[in-house]
């Protein structure tokens, strides 16, 4: 299976909080729900094609928390039927057992367990949000394809998604495009390790 990522920006990098006020308040965050505004019928178009594409999410434990509180209640397609349907593969240190079928905890060497999920027959194995999940992932080069969907708004604080220190990553942008209410949606590949180069008169 092919592993992606999907996340939600802010312009100044923020991934925290961004679908209600009360979805992430941790370290006293408190500007959550800025993507909302901006979501129109082409992007839940777009995002009910991706997820069409999944035989399995990939969760970190508090944005699997989460969807085990929330999703049970959506039972509208596409969304609903798929987000409760497919497997889910939960990364945690802490969690015993997990509410919810089918879902299984993955823990000790994460990365690892990813990689052996990787190697399983399918299609996509979609790891939504879980900004502490995704920073560990590329280190190991296991994420194939990022599909980062940026809102027109700072908001000053919060969890970033890419953090000083993360592993250098060549990116090839295979799609781009706009929503009427100002999303940028940028696809990229995974390129292995980034290119360098100087910039003089001959470049």
């Amino acid at each position: 299976m092919k592993l992606t990522l999907t996340q939600f920006l802010t312009l100044d990098g923020v991934c925290q909080g961004p679908g209600s006020p009360d979805e992430d308040t941790s370290d006293g965050f408190t500007r959550g729900g800025w993507f909302v505004p901006h979501l129109d019928e082409a992007f839940e178009q777009l995002a009910a094609t991706w997820l069409g594409r999944a035989d399995a999410l990939l969760l970190g434990r508090r944005t699997y928390v989460n969807f085990a509180r929330d999703w049970p209640k959506t039972t509208e397609p596409p969304f609903g039927p798929l987000m409760n349907g497919l497997p889910k593969y939960v990364a945690s240190r802490t969690l015993t057992e997990a509410a919810g079928n089918p879902t299984t905890i993955l823990s000790g060497d994460v990365p690892a367990r990813v990689a052996d999920l990787k190697r399983r027959p399918g299609r996509e194995l979609q790891l939504h949000g879980s900004a502490r999940l995704s920073r560990s992932l590329p280190a190991a080069g296991l994420i194939d394809e990022l599909r980062l969907v940026v809102a027109p708004v700072l908001v000053g604080t919060g969890r970033r998604l890419f953090l000083s220190g993360v592993a250098p990553t060549g990116l090839r942008l295979v799609r781009h495009e706009t929503t009427l209410r100002g999303l940028a949606v940028h696809t990229y590949e995974t390129t292995g390790q980034p290119e360098y180069g100087t910039y003089g008169a001959d470049a």
